[in-house]
């Protein structure tokens, strides 16, 4: 009966412990009218909350009021004194999708090999 236990408690903290699949790099691009667009996000998520950064040719910004909820999440990023509020749905492990008023973003998840 100790050793159901011990077993029961290590898989309890290894599950409360392990990385939600929205955590790491992404990359993306979209096309506008100016040429090719392309994103790079840093993800990272605590419980429900999501926080990050947002990085383009233009900048880094900070993820702002970032929520999760299963596989969506949503987000506001600030930047030249525009909000612009973003949805998004993790497709599966390496993919997931990123709306708001402009448009749809695919996004990569970055795989560091060593």
């Amino acid at each position: 009966m100790k050793y159901l236990l011990s077993f029961a408690l290590l898989i309890c903290s290894a599950v409360a412990f392990a990385q939600n699949p929205i955590d790491g790099n992404w990359k993306g691009s979209r096309e506008t009218p100016n040429g090719t667009f392309e994103i790079n996000y840093t993800f990272k998520v605590e419980g429900d909350k999501l926080t990050g950064t947002w990085k383009t040719r233009f900048g880094e910004t900070a993820i702002e009021n970032g929520k999760v909820d299963g596989k969506k999440f949503s987000y506001s990023i600030t930047f030249n004194d525009m909000t612009i509020n973003n949805t998004g749905e993790l497709i599966n492990d390496n993919e997931m999708v990123v709306k708001n008023e402009r448009g749809e973003t695919k996004l990569t998840k970055v795989v560091k090999t060593e």
